[in-house]
């Protein structure tokens, strides 16, 4: 992330954010806890989202309505779930200045047109749309429209809701698209992520690639990172003990942080495509294998597998050389331990 706007290919080639969601339970200080909390822990921004119950949805009981059976929001209608889940708009301010005043980026999921308009006046640096909404066209495209980079999760999409989404993002204008591989399930089974079709969607769409991850631990967003994963994404609470909507597969600091480090580790161990030796590994070199006089011979003796061995370390000659100099003579007395060189040898230069 610079200054004025969002780059994924900065000076941290994975870029990590830390979801609030419904993490901060309608209170505005513990929201801003977990945006200091997620500074120290290493996030590169932090997101939140931007809707009102009834532009999300209407209150109704009807069965459509309710909640599925099976996790952690049993017995709400979706009204409620969301209305115990939203960030009051009137929070944005407040939160947006914080973050700004404490030196990390922030940015939001609208939900809706008006939310689009609203979150205009905080210029954010990008804008995510959800997997939710990865079906609701007009959304995307008044966000497009915005000309910021655009993150799109992709957890309930199929590959032509994902083409939908992106051809709409792009006859705006806008190819600014980053996509992320992401399972709507709360928390995910490891068998349901799939992380190989984040690859493909980098090969079919040539949008950069990420992972919005709802499953528990650090092991997946770190595999993703192996595999070209530039965003990865990952709710945040200060402690799972607190409850909330999301609170059973968010991250609290200590596990956010150790898996800042893991994703840092393994961008850095991808480095390039090289056969270049390090320093270290020209200097270990010394220590590979080369050809010795591993007993003394007299000048005008032949070589042979007695007296001449592959052994460590590497200053004598490659031992490519070996058949070639069995049976040579040598042309003076050779200690054990001589590291063999051509001018030892009879008729060698």
């Amino acid at each position: 992330m610079k200054s004025g706007g969002y780059k994924i290919e900065d000076e941290r080639p994975v870029f990590i954010i830390a979801e609030m969601s419904a993490n901060h339970m309608q209170d505005i200080e513990r929201a801003k806890k977990i945006i200091l909390e997620a500074k120290n822990s290493g996030a590169d921004a932090v997101k939140i989202q931007t809707y009102r119950p009834d532009t999300i949805t209407v209150d109704c009981r009807g069965d459509e309505f309710l909640c599925a059976l099976g996790n952690s929001w049993d017995g709400m209608n979706l009204f409620e779930l969301y209305k115990s889940a939203y960030t009051p708009w009137e929070w944005h301010g407040e939160l947006f200045d914080y973050a700004k005043k404490i030196g990390i980026p922030m940015f939001s999921t609208p939900f809706d047109l008006s939310a689009v308009d609203f979150l205009r006046q905080f210029d954010m640096p990008a804008y995510k749309i959800a997997s939710y909404e990865i079906n609701d066209i007009p959304l995307i495209k008044k966000t497009a429209k915005e000309m910021k980079p655009i993150i799109i999760s992709t957890g309930l999409a199929t590959l032509s809701d994902i083409e939908l989404a992106v051809d709409t993002c792009r006859k705006v204008g806008n190819n600014q698209i980053t996509l992320l591989k992401c399972v709507s399930e709360y928390p995910t089974p490891y068998e349901d992520i799939n992380l190989k079709t984040m690859v493909n969607m980098k090969e079919t769409f040539g949008c950069e690639v990420g992972l919005s991850d709802h499953s528990l631990g650090s092991s997946v967003p770190v595999a993703a990172v192996a595999l070209g994963a530039k965003v990865i994404e990952k709710h945040f609470t200060l402690s799972r003990a607190d409850g909330g909507a999301d609170a059973v597969f968010s991250m609290e600091p200590e596990e956010f942080s150790k898996m800042v480090e893991d994703v840092r580790n393994v961008a850095k161990a991808l480095g390039s495509v090289t056969y270049t030796l390090t320093q270290g590994q020209q200097k270990s070199k010394e220590l590979s294998r080369s050809l010795y006089i591993v007993e003394d011979v007299k000048t005008g003796e032949v070589l042979n597998e007695h007296n001449m061995k592959s052994i460590r370390p590497g200053y004598g000659l490659h031992t490519k050389y070996y058949e070639k100099l069995l049976g040579k003579k040598v042309k003076k007395d050779l200690k054990k331990g001589t590291a063999l060189d051509w001018s030892y040898i009879e008729n060698e230069q």
